[in-house]
């Protein structure tokens, strides 16, 4: 067992157990290198211990399994470390909760939350099953998917994935979860394929919509509409195909159960009825009298009146649950966003519900609350709305410069790797006429400066981060450009980017020294320190107004430019590191 406070190899300081089971344990652990957390396994080595050897085994092979793996929704093995007595495999620390703790708190989880995720899982289930040769994965349960704080899933666990071998009639052991597991997986029964991902796929998403576990008595998944009547016709007949007893009556990849989750409403009994509903009022109306007519079109706007005056007065209300309200009664509600006044034209649920998380904070339990509004259902209803890449664009500067973890810190690189999805829609919304959003070459920048942290470790440990910290210093400089000739700034914006600015520079400035671009020159010392002096200059001239924000962000930063500059002038041999 390793010491609390111990050092491998020189580099990962482990700082507290966070998980046991079995032969292994799971620590988080510091990077002294790169100074970020991991999460360490360490797997006890036993010869005298056959299940031990069985275990050490699958844990190598797993370690070696994702180690060639590279897909958004898998760890990362960054390194496998070997002793006589234990195995310790370094890989990614995911900041979230598995999907099993969110029901154990919460129960059955929203209809349009469950297919987001369930889109998300059939895509990194495509990328193993379209693997040479393919990787089934076998162990899909909602243990084994961990919710992320940006509110995307994470495949962990690979013990008992395996590589489709196309001539075995049948696998050798019985593995997997009862309940979720498909019955080729009991022995006897077959070789397991993508089919039998796709059972256990539906066994976790019938748990997840219903509530209900089918590890539980009675030990049956009825159709998910028994629990909840409310529920879509066309989601529980993909449910009950994906868990069909025989492979063939399954979907037989995950990209056609891709499709199917993309046109669920399609094949939804009550969409089918509804047309059927419109077909009769039409031919009923045809032949109805003017008189009928009228009181039919009067009946209507009366209750559009009633509708449009209920989502008004929950958006006016300005409160979270009123917000989310509003968004399911019409999802499709969004209004233009003036960055000038800082306020919609006309009130909308979106970007209320930004405003108050502008003004009254924004963490976790809020992320959780955003990222249900602003599910893949809803985005498809909004997408293509004028007003869309603006609206995205401002979740970005959420997370970006608004976004604290519970323990009331923040981190400039972790809050721009979560923003950059969000500005990676607000780019795409604007390609074909980038200069009618005034949002474009912001967006563009911090989206770059997101990627750099998001993808810097796989460079470094990949040997391939040459030239990026470079690129990064333009990126740097292009955003303080950019904000300078920003006519809407507001201070919380500027002392903002000024905070990311001075992180950069402070953290990877013998990186900026020794780094070379495409033209084979590197940052130079000037460059640094004209760069830190024009940011104390501007964040003198910031008139900070706010006691609970502002001010103590500007304190915060003036702060830390002793140790800036300090950096700097160790970074290039100047002055013995003093400012």
């Amino acid at each position: 067992m390793a010491d609390i406070g111990s050092v491998l190899e020189g580099k990962y300081e482990i700082l507290k157990l966070i998980g046991k089971g079995g032969m292994s344990r799971v620590y988080l652990a510091m990077d002294k290198r790169l100074n970020k957390t991991w999460a360490v396994k360490e797997i006890e080595k036993n010869a005298r211990d056959e299940n031990n050897e069985i275990v050490v085994q699958s844990a190598m092979a797993e370690a070696h399994l994702i180690e060639r793996l590279d897909h958004p929704a898998l760890p990362r093995i960054v390194d496998i470390l070997e002793y006589d007595k234990v195995i310790y495999v370094v890989m990614d620390y995911i900041d979230g909760e598995p999907l099993s703790k969110v029901l154990e708190e919460h129960g059955a989880q929203p209809q349009d939350l469950v297919i987001e995720w369930a889109k998300q899982i059939c895509d990194v289930l495509d990328y193993l099953h379209t693997q040479t040769p393919p990787i089934i994965y076998r162990d899909m349960k909602p243990g084994n998917l961990m919710l992320k704080l940006d509110g995307n899933i994470k495949v962990i666990d690979f013990g008992i994935a395996r590589e489709y071998k196309q001539k075995n009639l049948a696998d050798t052991v019985c593995l997997g979860t009862k309940g979720y597991a498909a019955p080729e997986q009991f022995g006897g029964r077959g070789q397991t394929d993508a089919r039998t991902d796709i059972y256990c796929l539906g066994a976790t998403l019938y748990h997840l919509i219903t509530g209900h576990n089918p590890c539980d008595p009675p030990f049956q998944m009825y159709p998910i509409r028994h629990w909840n009547p409310a529920l879509s016709g066309g989601l529980e007949r993909i449910i009950l195909k994906c868990t069909q007893l025989n492979p063939e009556d399954r979907y037989q990849s995950c990209a056609e159960l891709l499709y199917a989750l993309d046109h669920y409403e399609e094949e939804d009994e009550v969409y089918r009825a509804e047309e059927k509903k419109q077909l009769k009022t039409f031919i009923g109306m045809a032949s109805a009298t003017v008189a009928c007519m009228l009181v039919g079109v009067l009946g209507l706007v009366m209750n559009t009146v009633t509708i449009n005056g209920n989502y008004d007065t929950m958006v006016k209300d300005n409160t979270v649950p009123q917000y989310q309200a509003a968004i399911a009664l019409k999802p499709s509600e969004l209004a233009e966003y003036d960055r000038n006044t800082l306020s919609a034209t006309a009130e909308d649920a979106y970007n209320g519900l930004i405003t108050y998380y502008e003004r009254n904070g924004f963490g976790p339990e809020e992320s959780k609350i955003l990222q249900s509004c602003f599910s893949q259902s809803n985005l498809a209803k909004i997408e293509n709305n004028p007003n869309f890449g603006a609206l995205m664009y401002r979740v970005g500067m959420l997370y970006m410069f608004n976004y604290k973890e519970g323990n009331g810190t923040d981190s400039a690189a972790y809050n721009a790797t979560l923003a950059t999805n969000w500005f990676r829609r607000a780019i795409d919304a604007a390609e074909g006429a980038p200069e009618n959003a005034d949002y474009y070459n912001m967006a563009q920048v911090y989206w770059q400066i997101g990627t750099f942290y998001q993808t810097l470790e796989s460079s470094i440990n990949k040997g391939e981060d040459a030239g990026k910290y470079v690129a990064h210093w333009n990126d740097i400089q292009n955003m303080l450009t950019l904000l300078e000739q920003d006519t809407s700034k507001t201070e919380f914006m500027e002392l903002s980017v000024y905070k990311v600015a001075v992180y950069s520079m402070e953290k990877y400035a013998r990186k900026f020294a020794s780094d070379k671009g495409e033209d084979g020159t590197s940052v130079s010392y000037a460059e640094m320190a004209d760069t830190l002096a024009n940011i104390e200059n501007r964040v003198a001239a910031v008139d900070a107004t706010s006691e609970e924000t502002t001010i103590p962000m500007k304190k915060a930063i003036e702060e830390r430019f002793d140790d800036v500059q300090r950096n700097i002038n160790l970074a290039y041999g100047k002055d013995g590191g003093e400012r």
